[in-house]
């Protein structure tokens, strides 16, 4: 018998020894790739691990984790058996130290409004208890009048003690009120987010002995992302154009980024890398089937509740402003085959808020070649333009522009970097010291009917001025009809040795300006066309 409880004894100590214990992991965030429509974060953490098999739960994480994206490394003599990953209803993904921050600070300041509010109640009540005592004291016919001065001065002085002092403390309580609302307003504005669960990852472990292990993590995000944007600043049209390139990153993944490093990535993992297939397209008459109509209802906007599209976070516009000339973070550009990521060397806080934190990720100069452009037939403005060469070495990505000239704000533009023009023009804005003027030359408009035919002759003097001090290059851009009926016949009569192509009517000139020169361009054509009908010219 005792060596059956012997056995017993030893049995339940082993199954002690072996069974499977369960550890809550505090791993922080330490890198996080953002994708223009998502995010890849990593965690980093020190475990201890007993002998036998041990759960790992990683918990606190965004709802928004890509379930296929999750991977774990380890780095000790332990072997990890398996990965799962879900979602904890029962926990807030909201629930995190900025919203205990809020409650404490609005219980504080709540604390703070009823001790000025008894204060202002005592000091009330003082000046109740001075007013009665002088209405007491003036009635009696045995004070002197020295005392008389004497009893007015202290009841004045402390009356305007108790006065002065309920006055400030009312107005410190309306402060106080503001504060409270002020809070009460962003701890509300997190409300939604109180409703959303938070993401857990668990990870089964088994050790030979306790040791002390590392495990790293990473999953994608939804809810988060960059763009870029651009400043572009000309100091004069000597010197190339400086470019600065902002990521604008934003994201609402429930979960806050606390001083972690950042890598910007074009890369977009979210589609397919595998290469199209193209199959057999078969021809043949076809009949509308019921399904057929239901999909051409959906395609009109008429959908059902059941082809609803999934919502998704969509980046507002947000317009920057023009960051002051400081030294950029640091930044190391890694270039692949495919792809381009800017890892920044400087750590940052993004706060789950989905608003737009803009970080300067390059500086670059280019060399350009500055010219001014004009359409007359459209506007007398003229524009001034930089034209960069070799730009597809700069590796920018397509994105908005804010443009700045002789150290002015000249407004917005767009950056196309899927061009596959050598050369990328951007518009620097218009240059007032460039004048232009298009009028019409009434010796040499006419309208005259000569048989079956009528023939209408319009003719145009461009004018433009250069009043800079330095000469410029301007290029003017106007056009004559192109006809697209045989029984309509356009001939050109004068264009000033201006570029003309034939099956546009577009027509250039480059006109070199000295300061204070004034050069005119003649444009001359007319167009025959059956007198029995009606054509609009101009």
């Amino acid at each position: 018998m005792k060596i059956l409880i012997s056995a017993l004894v030893i049995s339940l100590g082993s199954l002690t020894t072996f069974a499977q214990v369960e550890k809550e992991v505090k791993a922080d965030i330490k890198h996080v790739t953002v994708f223009p429509d998502r995010a890849q974060v990593a965690h980093e953490a020190q475990v201890q691990l007993p002998a036998g098999t041990s759960t790992l739960r990683l918990s606190g994480l965004s709802p928004y984790i890509d379930p296929q994206s999750v991977q774990v490394k380890g780095a000790g003599t332990f072997t990890i058996l398996s990965v799962n990953h879900q979602n904890n209803y029962l926990k807030n993904a909201s629930a995190n130290e900025e919203e205990e921050s809020l409650r404490s600070k609005i219980e504080e300041l709540k604390m703070k409004i009823e001790d000025e509010n008894a204060s202002i109640q005592v000091l009330k009540g003082k000046a109740e208890f001075l007013a009665a005592n002088r209405g007491l004291l003036l009635k009696e016919t045995t004070i002197s009048p020295e005392q008389i001065r004497t009893i007015m001065d202290l009841f004045t002085t402390n009356s305007e003690q108790v006065i002065f002092n309920t006055l400030r403390k009312e107005r410190l309580v309306k402060d106080y009120e503001k504060q409270l609302a002020a809070l009460q307003q962003q701890l509300s504005s997190r409300t939604v987010a109180n409703e959303l669960p938070t993401g857990e990852i668990s990870i089964t472990a088994m050790a030979d002995k306790p040791l002390t292990g590392k495990i790293s993590y990473s999953y994608v995000v939804s809810n988060a992302g960059w763009f870029p944007t651009y400043d572009i600043r000309v100091d004069d049209i000597k010197n190339p154009v400086s470019i600065s390139f902002k990521a604008n990153v934003f994201q609402n993944t429930g979960q806050d980024w606390k001083n972690v490093m950042l890598s910007f990535s074009n890369a977009t993992p979210w589609i397919s890398g595998d290469v199209p297939v193209l199959y057999p397209w078969f021809l043949n008459f076809y009949t509308f089937s019921e399904p057929v109509l239901r999909n051409r209802a959906a395609a009109k906007g008429i959908v059902s509740e059941s082809m609803a599209p999934s919502s998704v976070a969509v980046a507002d516009e947000i317009r920057m402003e023009a960051m002051e000339e400081a030294a950029a973070p640091s930044v190391q550009k890694q270039s692949g085959q495919t792809t381009i990521t800017y890892d920044i060397d400087v750590p940052y806080t993004i706060s789950a808020d989905n608003q737009r934190q803009a970080i300067e990720i390059q500086r670059l100069t280019a060399d350009a070649s500055y010219k001014y452009l004009t359409v007359p037939k459209r506007t007398n403005l003229a524009y001034l333009t930089a034209n960069i060469t070799r730009w597809s070495e700069l590796s920018l990505q397509s994105g908005e522009a804010t443009l700045y000239f002789e150290n002015s704000y000249v407004g917005k533009s767009f950056i196309n970097a899927e061009q596959v023009t050598d050369t990328m023009v951007m518009s620097l804005g218009v240059d007032n010291s460039i004048l232009v003027k298009r009028e019409k030359q009434k010796d040499f408009t006419n309208r005259r009917v000569l048989g079956s035919n009528r023939t209408e002759t319009n003719s145009f003097k461009i004018s433009v001025r250069n009043n800079k001090t330095v000469p410029v290059l301007i290029t003017v851009k106007d056009q004559i009809p192109v006809s697209s009926n045989s029984s309509i016949t356009v001939e050109t009569v004068e264009t000033s040795g201006g570029r003309m192509e034939k099956q546009t009517g577009m027509i250039e000139w480059d006109l070199n300006l000295k300061p204070a020169e004034t050069k005119e361009i003649i444009l001359t054509y007319s167009v025959r066309y059956p007198k029995d009908k009606n054509i609009i010219l101009e």
